[in-house]
């Protein structure tokens, strides 16, 4: 049997394969989920995996979960999420995930999603607000943190992603280094996930999992913020589709199960 999990983010669509087959791949999410999920289909058939196929079952979630017609199970969040963040630590953990639109931070206990709190009121302490920033000092994502790297932290008070816009572009104004505002811009992410997280109780071992879960400058930097640890992984950004994968795997064998007793 081949188990595949599709997280349809916001911005970015990561796709992870289990079973007889093991691979991985992300692409951008595009201006239409279908439209991402029909190219997802598209380039599994071309790896020789037939998602209409009885022998491949298929698990999504993410943003655009529910334009993946072709799923068997659609699923939240937060389940595959927790899922993926505890097979990626191989331990009970809090996962702080950042995506394109939200913030989630997750409690696992016993291998099971015990709590969570999610910030999707406001960009401010997502990847989208790290995006618009550098394009405001007109880089990437990547330069962007490479510049904070080197910088000194301009402080960056606004809670709004467009107020906070304004105060990246005072700064400009004033002729301050893009080194500095850098390192204002990450500072300030990193401080919007320490107050959600704050909310939790002292959680032992944390991971970073989303689009910046590879990033060890931002890892540092909301690890100094909670004054705990933060682990990342090359494999972060695909802990929702290896959830999704792995919701799939039990959902089957558990339906399977019960029709053979």
């Amino acid at each position: 049997m081949i188990f595949v999990g599709i997280d349809i983010g916001s911005t970015a669509s990561k796709v992870v394969v289990r079973g007889d087959v093991s691979s991985e791949f992300v692409m951008p999410t595009g201006w239409s989920s279908k439209e991402t999920a029909k190219i997802i289909k598209d380039a599994l058939l071309n790896d020789n995996i037939d998602v209409e196929s009885n022998d491949v079952i298929v698990g999504a979630t993410g943003y655009g979960r529910v334009a993946v017609d072709f799923a068997d199970y659609i699923v939240t969040e937060i389940t595959c999420h927790g899922l993926g963040g505890y097979e990626i630590a191989g331990k009970d953990c809090t996962i702080i995930d950042i995506g394109g639109q939200d913030t989630k931070i997750i409690k696992i206990e016993n291998g099971i999603v015990t709590d969570f709190l999610m910030n999707d009121k406001c960009s401010a302490g997502t990847g989208k607000f790290v995006e618009i920033m550098a394009n405001r000092l007109g880089v990437d994502i990547n330069d962007l943190f490479n510049m904070a790297m080197t910088g000194q932290i301009l402080p960056i008070s606004s809670l709004c992603t467009v107020f906070a816009e304004s105060e990246i572009i005072n700064y400009i104004g004033e002729g301050r280094s893009r080194k500095d505002i850098a390192a204002g811009v990450v500072d300030s992410v990193a401080g919007k996930v320490a107050q959600l997280f704050g909310k939790f109780a002292n959680s032992g071992y944390v991971i970073l999992t989303g689009g910046l879960s590879s990033n060890k400058y931002f890892a540092d930097s909301v690890s100094k913020k909670i004054r705990i640890p933060v682990n990342t992984s090359e494999y972060g950004r695909f802990a929702g589709a290896l959830g999704a994968a792995r919701n799939a795997e039990k959902k089957y064998n558990k339906e399977r199960n019960g029709a053979d007793s």
